[in-house]
């Protein structure tokens, strides 16, 4: 999946992380699913559910509720909803409160992923979100007593700092010569990616990542350590949420 186009779609999504409504064609509509030739839905990975929405043409709305990704990127009609034919002008509008919740919550996890890695030496080994909830699995064999608060007093502290959020799309061999870059404990960059995303929260954390994120640590909100749990010798997992 590329960065900025996949298959015969040109992702808007990664290029302004922002835009919520935009004008589009169909090239394609069938039992697979619909493709466009421009489309600001994120398709998911990396952990980061796919966008939701509608896209609304000549009266009709067509809901879509998630996609599949081959050599084209298909988005995936609500059961029942008509498919615009293929020619058809549409207008494409992303659900904002999931996909603005998603970008909070996506850019906390590279937080707590940041500070792990700097004041705890861990690396991920695993996570997974929702709108404004998340778990992550670190490498932590040895825990401190007071791990969980501390842990969300540095996270938080970095979310006040106000840190910008900054994304840049490198050369592979360019990206992967950066130090640390790689914070999961397996390299999870498919070997023919010949260019690679990095989000780099300036001053804390930079590494691959093919997620949408908002521009500033402010933004993301207070967060919640909710749990911290065992999961195996050397495994931790930390469980986050927003609460505003």
């Amino acid at each position: 999946m590329g960065v900025t186009q996949h298959g015969r779609t040109a992702r808007l999504d990664l290029a302004d992380p922002s835009l919520r409504e935009w004008t589009c064609v169909v090239l394609n509509a069938d039992a697979d699913g619909i493709v466009l030739d421009r489309s600001a839905f994120y398709p998911g990975g990396g952990g980061q559910p796919p966008d939701h929405g509608v896209l609304l043409w000549q009266g009709v709305q067509t809901r879509i509720t998630g996609t599949r990704k081959g050599d084209d990127l298909y988005l995936l009609p609500a059961e029942g909803d008509p498919l615009p034919p293929a020619g058809t002008e549409v207008i494409g509008a992303v659900e904002d409160d999931r996909r603005t919740k998603l970008m909070r919550t996506h850019s906390g996890l590279h937080v707590l992923g940041g500070v792990v890695f700097r004041d705890f030496g861990a690396l991920v080994t695993g996570g997974s979100m929702e709108p404004a909830e998340a778990r992550m699995d670190f490498n932590l064999p040895e825990v401190p007593a007071d791990f969980k608060a501390r842990l969300e007093e540095l996270i938080n502290a970095e979310v006040v700092a106000d840190r910008k959020v900054v994304t840049k799309v490198l050369a592979r061999d360019e990206a992967l010569a950066l130090p640390d870059i790689i914070r999961t404990q397996s390299n999870l960059i498919p070997p023919d990616e010949q260019e690679i995303r990095i989000v780099d929260i300036v001053g804390l954390d930079a590494q691959a990542d093919g997620g949408t994120h908002v521009a500033s640590t402010a933004q993301i909100g207070r967060m919640q350590v909710v749990k911290v749990e065992s999961k195996g010798k050397a495994n931790r997992r930390v469980r986050v949420r927003l609460t505003d």
